[in-house]
């Protein structure tokens, strides 16, 4: 998924506009944009968009973010939304597989309980939400077999942290912040699942948002997280190989498929090696090709 992008629970008419966004995903928040006293009410809601979006022959995949472990609120969500068949519920502040084998636990008893098929439902972690996230972050491998990729967020952790910002004034994340999506990143390869780049909080600064994804993807973030539609296009594309790196990406496997056992190959006047088949073997496996 290139794309996911956040939507409040309790907000139907955004809840729709977001199905004809783009995105790859959209994301049914009963965490952050939900407050305490109308948690219930985002739950029912969840519950109804679900039950109809679920049934469409064409659409992005649904996903909910819940509230974490430490809220006391995690039971109460997975009974409101596993009826009705979300496709991934995001965790927020996971710390560590241990949180995650906890949440798969909980996710088994609801499945159940719905007669839905045992890991129906998957998981995206945000795995780097908190210090403690940071240091829990390689801990993910092989912790459940719903584990289908990793995030970070720098909001909360600031918060954490007492800082007064995450990004200078040029918008660029300052030193704990860029640690801590390097860890993001080191963890999600650990737990060979695809990292997933934070959200781009200036969403009207759209060539801000493209020069940060632009990087995301460089380092080797396979898609972002969004909190405006707007944003969509612009992450997709990023997002979306070229024909270019298409081409080449075929000629690095033809290459080596020429030499059965060869550690390197030539093409174009460069070597490539296994990593580069790795790479270009998983491009053409994201198209399906």
């Amino acid at each position: 998924m290139r794309s996911l992008l956040f939507v409040p629970a309790d907000s139907g008419k955004k809840l729709d506009k977001a199905m004809g966004s783009g995105a790859d995903g959209v994301i049914i928040d009963l965490e952050d944009s939900i407050t305490a006293e109308k948690k219930a009410e985002a739950r029912k809601s969840a519950f109804d968009f679900l039950k109809d979006a679920s049934k469409a022959a064409s659409r992005p995949q649904l996903l909910v973010r819940i509230n974490g472990l430490e809220t006391g609120m995690t039971d109460d969500d997975l009974a409101a939304i596993v009826p009705g068949r979300p496709d991934i519920i995001v965790f927020p502040k996971a710390e560590g597989g241990a949180s995650v084998i906890h949440l798969d636990a909980k996710l088994n008893a609801q499945e159940a309980i719905a007669d839905l098929p045992e890991g129906a439902i998957k998981v995206l972690a945000q795995g780097v939400e908190s210090a403690m996230g940071i240091f829990k972050a390689g801990d993910f491998r092989d912790c459940s077999k719903r584990l289908i990729g990793m995030t970070w967020g720098p909001e909360d952790l600031s918060s954490e942290l007492g800082a007064e910002a995450n990004r200078d004034e040029n918008g660029h994340l300052t030193e704990p912040y860029r640690f801590a999506r390097s860890v993001c990143l080191y963890g999600a390869a650990v737990a060979k699942v695809p990292a997933i780049e934070t959200v781009y909080v200036d969403f009207r600064n759209s060539e801000g948002l493209r020069r940060d994804t632009q990087d995301a993807r460089r380092d080797g973030f396979t898609g972002r997280l969004a909190i405006h539609p707007a944003q969509v296009p612009v992450i997709n594309e990023v997002f979306a190989p070229t024909q270019a790196e298409i081409a080449k990406a075929k000629a690095v496997v033809a290459a080596f498929a020429a030499h059965p056992g060869a550690g390197a190959v030539g093409l174009d006047g460069k070597m490539y090696d296994r990593p580069h088949l790795a790479r270009a073997q998983r491009l053409l496996a994201g198209l399906g090709k």
